[in-house]
């Protein structure tokens, strides 16, 4: 008989399985057993030999790990390897493919993944409209590093209220991922910094636990794959470019290699220092990809708002517009523009994070001049008002 292959948590008897994989392999499991059942297997005395423990908990560990931690069973699992001295081409061209000019920034997530994993990371999200590209390969590699820590979601289970079976994992991948909903857009990002998380199961009262879990996502779409708003900084868009050869042993010969990886990241020492909640500062992953994304998901009333004040610079030969939202109003108007002051009152407090001036001041503002050769002309008038410059909206 396999060792330990019932145990008893709290009051309820556990029968440990290895479930088999529609992909190959197997997942462990612990299924509900039952007292009688066993008795009928292996006697009436066996049951005094089932070890014991007093509930569960989630501490994960990769260089330490303890199954027990005072009388409670530990639900993460250990990694299979043991870091040990040698080389990784491959791993080292995956992950240069994977994180290009930002290498070294993918080695730190990939150490900060080992070492701290409790620390909380970026969510990163792997975009190419072409095939072949590797990222399921990496995702592939993460899940041969980390084993049964790290589990493949799917978009409808992001959506679902069950969420006992991913909760305690260290990573949560997504291969094909599109939560173009702003509920899960705001789902995920509350997921990626919280501390406690609530666990429900079929069944089951929820019960709240320690959350640690990071989010690495792929997609087709390079465009709306998540809706991300303009300052989001929880997000790090990598654009991967194709694979220049096909290499079908790839994946094995990045597990033979793991083990020397691990020593690597044990002896490296970080190429950043933690400057934000999420480790890295947000300029060192923003990205164009990122960007790409973010303006993707502009409201059609932004765009022609930004449009305009390009324009009005453009015409005016300025770097900056100062207005009050009556003269922006006015010309929306002008430009055949349909607005709401409500909505264009959102776009620049809530989307543009502009602040208008503290109190009634004189500034600048530019009126349409249709019987003119310049477009605009200026005009002196006073208030509270709010001031863009031509660098905030190029970087929208």
């Amino acid at each position: 008989m396999k060792e330990e292959e019932y145990m008893r948590v709290g009051t309820t008897l556990y029968k440990v399985v290895n479930q088999p994989c529609a992909s190959g392999g197997y997942e462990k499991r612990r299924v509900i057993w039952n007292n009688s059942t066993l008795r009928q297997d292996y006697g009436k005395n066996y049951l005094a030999t089932v070890p014991k423990y007093d509930g569960f908990c989630t501490v994960p560990d990769h260089l330490n790990y303890r199954k027990e931690i005072d009388g409670f069973l530990n639900l993460y699992e250990p990694i299979e390897h043991t870091p040990q001295i040698g080389d990784f081409p491959n791993i080292r061209s995956l992950v240069l493919h994977i994180f290009g000019e930002q290498y070294n920034l993918g080695l730190d997530y990939l150490q900060l993944l080992f070492l701290q994993p409790l620390q909380k990371l970026p969510i990163l999200l792997l975009v190419s409209e072409e095939r072949n590209t590797g990222k399921s390969t990496f995702l592939n590699f993460l899940k041969a590093v980390f084993g049964d820590n790290v589990t493949f979601n799917t978009n409808e289970d992001f959506r679902s209220q069950f969420n006992s079976d991913w909760a305690g994992k260290l990573l949560i991948v997504v291969d094909e991922v599109l939560l173009n909903r702003r509920e899960d857009s705001e789902r995920l990002k509350n997921l990626s910094t919280t501390f406690n998380y609530k666990v429900e199961a079929k069944g089951k009262d929820r019960t709240e636990i320690a959350f640690f879990a990071k989010f690495v996502l792929c997609s087709n779409n390079e465009y709306l794959p998540v809706i991300i708003d303009a300052g989001e900084t929880r997000y790090w868009v990598r654009k991967i470019n194709p694979l220049q050869n096909d290499d079908t042993n790839f994946l094995q010969k990045l597990k033979e290699e793991i083990p020397a990886f691990l020593f690597f990241l044990t002896q490296r020492e970080l190429s950043t220092e933690k400057e934000s909640r999420m480790w890295f500062n947000p300029k060192l992953t923003h990205t164009a990809a990122l960007q790409k994304i973010i303006r993707s998901n502009r409201n059609r009333l932004e765009i022609e708002m930004a449009e305009l004040f390009l324009d009005i610079m453009s015409n005016m030969d300025v770097e900056s517009v100062s207005f009050c939202l009556n003269d922006l109003m006015t010309l929306l108007v002008y430009s055949q523009v349909k607005a709401e002051k409500y909505q264009v009152r959102k776009v620049v407090q809530e989307v543009w994070k502009l602040t208008s001036a503290p109190n009634s001041l004189s500034y600048t503002a530019y009126e349409i001049a249709p019987h003119r050769d310049c477009h605009y002309e200026t005009k002196r008038k006073i208030g509270r008002f709010y001031t863009i410059t031509k660098e905030q909206l190029t970087a929208i």
